[in-house]
């Protein structure tokens, strides 16, 4: 059973930005990113921050670091639990690194929430998930494919190397979904090689996302394929290609990022499609499950929780993200999003975010 053990009732922190808690009754939860300034957890805050105004009953306080560090993330839950927050919404950086600090909050009363990529499940009760591993993995092998058709290869007969750039290799979300592709790769494309097998790294750094982006394509200058699942890596390595004066004809570059960061190398030829989910909606849901546990409301595996303005989500076993059912431990559980959407010339101006 997930248990909401917050203090319903308390003072709350102003909006987004307030440090002095305001009088009434509405919870305070802190929301936070795993970093600042990236497009991805700005408009995810930015949904959080408008859906929380119309329902009412909560307020958020956005919480982040420009560094994508466990040390930042860490002094952020612990000022959250000194300062009294009703609940957290937490992006980590690390897959166990957080686990301490998350589980001192929940000791503390506080409804702990993880959004977009987790802990361990016994250090928070509710995960809203993007998506499983493998709906994840194989969006990002549709992506893939699509992208190289757009560059002029046949990717069930022609030779494809490709290689991987993310944030980096403790982030639990990114590195499930690389998993799970680079499974369906080798059951589907016996003529794909990763060039690259440990990956490149650019840890949410925008200017070294670019740097890296740009060793990607001078150390494989035949490269055909490169693979962003994160937010800041596929702008960096668009970025990269287009300094050094690649195309779509000359190498598919393609992952997750918000269509707005996107657009203007796809308006430029530099690439072709790209995907990613409604981060508005799920910082909505987050911040709002994290409410929800907070107001002392308990809900188990199977149940169905009624969202206002969104509907109804359903809590799952964390094995559905995890894979080992080792993880389905008593008070915890998991919310996924609805659906995911690809981004191309014909449709990315009909998305602002």
């Amino acid at each position: 059973m997930v248990v909401g053990c917050g203090k319903s009732g308390s003072d709350s922190d102003s909006g987004d930005s307030g440090d002095k808690k305001k009088s009434g009754d509405d919870l305070q939860i802190v929301f936070v990113p795993k970093v600042t300034g990236n497009s991805f957890f700005e408009s995810a805050n930015d949904g959080a921050q408008e859906f929380a105004k119309k329902v009412g009953g909560f307020e958020i306080k956005y919480d982040g670091s420009a560094t994508a560090a466990v040390a930042d993330q860490v002094t952020i839950i612990n000022n959250a639990i000194n300062q009294g927050a009703d609940g957290i919404a937490v992006s980590s950086v690390d897959a166990t690194g957080l686990d301490e600090v998350m589980k001192k909050a929940m000791d503390a009363g506080l409804a702990v929430v993880t959004w977009d990529s987790d802990v361990s499940a016994d250090a928070r009760q509710i995960m809203v998930s993007q998506g499983s591993p493998d709906i994840l993995g194989e969006f990002l092998l549709q992506l893939s494919e699509n992208a190289l058709k757009a560059s002029g290869l046949d990717p069930a007969k022609d030779a494809v190397k490709y290689c991987w750039h993310y944030s980096q290799a403790t982030v639990t979300d990114q590195n499930s979904w690389h998993d799970a592709a680079e499974r369906m790769i080798a059951e589907k494309y016996p003529n794909w090689e990763n060039v690259a097998p440990d990956n490149y790294y650019s840890e949410q750094d925008a200017e070294k996302a670019i740097s890296v982006g740009e060793s990607v394509l001078t150390a494989h200058e035949d490269i055909n394929l490169v693979i962003c699942c994160d937010s800041t890596a596929l702008p960096g390595q668009a970025q990269a290609a287009q300094n050094l004066g690649k195309t779509t004809k000359d190498v598919a570059i393609t992952g997750f990022a918000t269509p707005n960061a996107m657009k203007d190398f796809c308006t430029a030829g530099v690439v072709n499609n790209w995907g990613l989910w409604d981060t508005g909606l799920q910082g909505s849901i987050a911040n709002y499950m994290a409410y929800y546990l907070a107001s002392g409301n308990k809900v188990t595996i199977g149940d169905k929780v009624d969202i206002p303005e969104i509907g109804e989500v359903e809590i799952v076993n964390n094995s559905e993200i995890t894979g080992d059912e080792a993880d389905n431990v008593d008070g915890s559980g998991v919310v996924f999003l609805p659906e995911r959407a690809e981004f191309n010339a014909d449709n990315m101006d009909d998305y602002d975010f």
